[in-house]
């Protein structure tokens, strides 16, 4: 009877242990479990951050990227928690988006910096511009402020000192210029009906256009800092340790490499460049 008692005991003892190293094992399992981020991007220009999606990989990082058609709807998604992080925007409208929405969306890190330049179908030379031609630019606010101000460079008009200067800043228009606003993704479009288009270095990519045949290139210098790109997410999120790592991962030297040999200096490491220390 003992013995039996004894081996009853035996047998509940051995069960709870496996019990127990089962439970252990889930907790293990669950522990290593890869972590999913989901980053909203412009276009479907995404060799970059799959670059980076092949390095957090290794750390159980998972990242799914997710594509939109404008400049409106990845802070939104953002916001709205459908997205954790986006990576399309420079730091200027960041502020200008928080600051029209009452949003508090932070950057946690800079990528590339992408000028944007003039383009034609129908001319081959800034010079070949003449009086009345239709120039297209974006119309949100910090890409139409930064289109006219590369129209300044560029000679043809004179705007008002202001940061983020729109159409009713230009001072002068010898040319007599018919400068339109249309949403962003439309600038390429709109080439066929306009004698010239400032587009967005993405907008560019995704057209196809030849960025060597551009009339102008967008100069790069230190006053170009607020056009840098960025990662952005909500900042209660600001401390993430998962995403911090994804940053750390794109700001590094074999990105580097990546952003260099793919685009060929048109778009350039932003966290780098010695022009914007």
């Amino acid at each position: 009877m003992k013995n039996r008692i004894k081996g009853l005991v035996l047998l509940v003892v051995a069960t709870f242990s496996l019990f127990v190293l089962a439970a252990c094992g889930n907790t293990q399992a669950s522990s290593n479990k890869d972590t999913t981020v989901k980053i909203g991007v412009t276009g479907s220009d995404d060799r970059v951050l799959q670059a980076v999606a092949k390095k957090v990989k290794k750390e159980g990082i998972n990242i799914k990227i997710v594509e939109f058609s404008d400049y409106n709807q990845p802070n939104t998604a953002l916001q709205q928690g459908e997205i954790d992080l986006n990576a399309f925007q420079t730091v200027t409208f960041q502020n200008d988006w928080n600051k029209k929405h009452h949003t508090n969306i932070v950057s946690l890190g800079s990528t590339v910096i992408a000028p944007m330049s003039l383009f034609s179908k129908k001319i081959t030379k800034l010079s070949q511009i003449k009086e009345g031609d239709k120039i297209a630019v974006p119309n949100d606010a910090t890409n139409e402020g930064r289109a006219l101000q590369l129209l300044e460079s560029a000679g043809l008009i004179k705007l008002d000192n202001k940061k983020i200067p729109n159409l009713k800043d230009i001072t002068e228009n010898k040319l007599n210029l018919q400068i339109s606003a249309l949403d962003a993704a439309q600038t390429a479009k709109s080439l066929e009906d306009v004698t010239a288009s400032v587009v967005n270095s993405g907008v560019a990519n995704d057209a196809k256009l030849n960025l060597n045949k551009a009339l102008y290139r967008e100069k790069i210098t230190a006053k170009s800092k607020p056009y840098v790109n960025i990662i952005s997410a909500n900042a209660k999120d600001k401390n993430n340790k998962v995403y911090k790592k994804i940053v750390k991962a794109y700001q590094s030297k074999d990105i580097a490499k990546v952003i260099n040999d793919e685009y060929h200096g048109f778009e350039s490491p932003a966290w780098n460049y010695k022009v914007l220390n």
